[in-house]
């Protein structure tokens, strides 16, 4: 473990330290100017309090915006203080062009803003606002107490420090429009049942949706509040791990906005799998295996590394990463897969291994001699497939029976029927399509001064802090493009 703490710090970890250029951008704290008449209620307004909302909240109100955060929780980074178990890895400490090999679909949108606030530029900000971090095998970058709530935190010190007004239990229900009073020429884009009389107070500040006009004027809360702003933040997450509150909730306000919002399925998420004795293997972690997995007859996917097998199927790194680059293909039918146990020897040299036990072993039954090469909870599963008798001697096993042994070694198959629900994915895959979004700013292309950050978005990547660092990096660009837009129309209006 290598941590970034003074002296200690190894020469990458200080250059990781000194990779932002310039002065920390404080800004001027907005929030402390009174509003004038006719002023909205915010310049910048975000639409949600996780990890890429607080930090598009930070950035719009360190560029001198005021900021105002709606949350509907009862506190901000709900998600946050969940992710890597509680320690939060919440960057990965690599280098661009490496981060952006690990985002499976639409990498080049991302180039601008990773670019523009890169791993190194997050550890170190999070660092200069009171978060010690460290960064561990694989380059995964975490709080170095271990606890996430130290990156919450940090984001919260920010945002007090700048000014930005954080409402919480506050759900945002439609996204205002200037427009026509007629209700024919009214576009609806209420998302709760409870959010009717917004439409009343909307049509009382003449701040009615027209999404033809295709320019933001505020947002209706669930409860009727109607608040006015310059640009507003699409930053609510997707629909993994719903008791968090990510419920779609961006999804339906960007369809009315006009967008095209991609299928939505889980990913980084374990697979289900239809052989009933996985099961048998439940808890069995198996580390230094290839897994491989088939579209028909067509090899679509394999990787090396670790995974684990489940009372439903399989879990563990491999398969995470396998979920996130095969997401399309496992939303349309079913796969097949196979696990090489020993993919270090091919399969004379596997035989000579499996002879060499049995040989040292010869009057013993095969099921207590094959736990010399396979792990304990699996010898059972093996046997039963490879049609071996558990209590056979091992100087009267054939020659068949071993190849049979050999073979399933290095292609011990199952099959994948689905993948796990939202409720155990990390993230989403699909969402708000990016051709519809500006990748240097997040503005929408369709709605001006509408603007998107994080997992909204159709951007997903591999586990390992990767997914929480196109927060920051998405976060940052859209914050700061929010802010320079309300700047614009600021000038405009005087």
């Amino acid at each position: 473990m290598r941590e970034n703490a003074g002296s200690q710090a190894t020469a990458p970890q200080r250059a990781v330290r000194e990779k932002v250029s310039g002065k920390k951008s404080v800004g001027k704290p907005g929030l402390l100017r009174k509003t004038g008449k006719g002023m909205p209620d915010a310049d910048v307004l975000v639409i949600g309090g996780g990890a890429a909302g607080m930090m598009a909240a930070c950035s719009a109100a360190e560029a001198g915006a005021r900021v105002m955060l709606l949350e509907k929780n009862e506190k901000a980074g709900k998600k946050i203080y969940i992710t890597g178990k509680g320690r939060c890895n919440f960057t990965n400490a690599c280098d661009p062009e490496d981060f952006l090999s690990h985002v499976p679909c639409h990498a080049s949108f991302l180039y601008s803003s990773v670019y523009g606030f890169d791993p190194a530029a997050v550890i170190a900000w999070f660092e200069e606002h009171g978060c010690r971090t460290k960064v561990e095998r694989g380059n995964r970058a975490f709080p170095q107490s271990d606890h996430a709530s130290d990156i919450t935190k940090a984001l919260e010190r920010a945002m007090r420090e700048s000014g930005v007004q954080i409402r919480l239990h506050s759900e945002a229900a439609r996204i205002l429009f200037p427009g026509q009073q007629d209700e024919t020429e009214r576009e609806d884009v209420s998302l709760t049942d409870d959010s009717e009389h917004c439409g009343e107070k909307a049509a009382d500040r003449a701040d009615v949706q027209q999404v033809d006009r295709r320019k933001v004027t505020g947002v209706c809360l669930s409860d009727g509040t109607v608040l006015s702003a310059r640009a507003v933040v699409i930053a609510t997450g997707g629909l993994s791990y719903p008791t968090t509150g990510s419920t779609g909730d961006g999804y339906r306000l960007a369809e009315k906005a006009g967008h095209t919002v991609e299928p939505c399925s889980p990913s980084l998420v374990p697979l289900c799998c239809a052989e009933e004795d996985l099961s048998e293997m439940q808890g069995l972690s198996l580390k230094n295996v290839t897994l491989r997995i088939f579209n028909g007859k067509r090899k679509a996917w394999d990787g090396f590394g670790e995974m684990m097998f489940t009372h439903f199927g399989v879990t563990g790194p491999l398969v995470l990463t396998a979920s996130a680059d095969l997401a399309d293909c496992l939303r349309k039918g079913q796969l097949k897969a196979e696990i090489d146990l020993k993919p270090a020897l091919p399969e004379l040299k596997l035989d000579e291994r499996i002879l060499r036990a049995f040989e040292q072993n010869p009057n013993k039954e095969i099921r207590n001699v094959a736990p010399e090469v396979y792990p304990q909870k699996m010898v059972p599963v093996l046997l039963r497939r490879c049609r071996i008798d558990p209590q056979k001697v091992v100087n009267s096993i054939t020659k068949a029976e071993r190849a049979r042994l050999v073979y399933e070694t290095k292609h011990f198959s199952f099959t994948i029927t689905h993948p796990g629900s939202f409720r155990e994915a990390v993230v989403t895959h699909g969402g708000v399509r990016v051709r519809e979004v500006d990748p240097g700013t997040m503005e929408s292309r369709k709605t001006a001064g509408l603007f998107f950050a994080g997992e909204v978005l159709d951007v997903d990547a591999h586990t390992g802090g990767y997914n929480l660092q196109i927060a920051w990096s998405t976060g940052r660009a859209a914050g700061l493009g929010a802010a320079a837009y309300a700047k614009g129309q600021s000038k405009e209006a005087e």
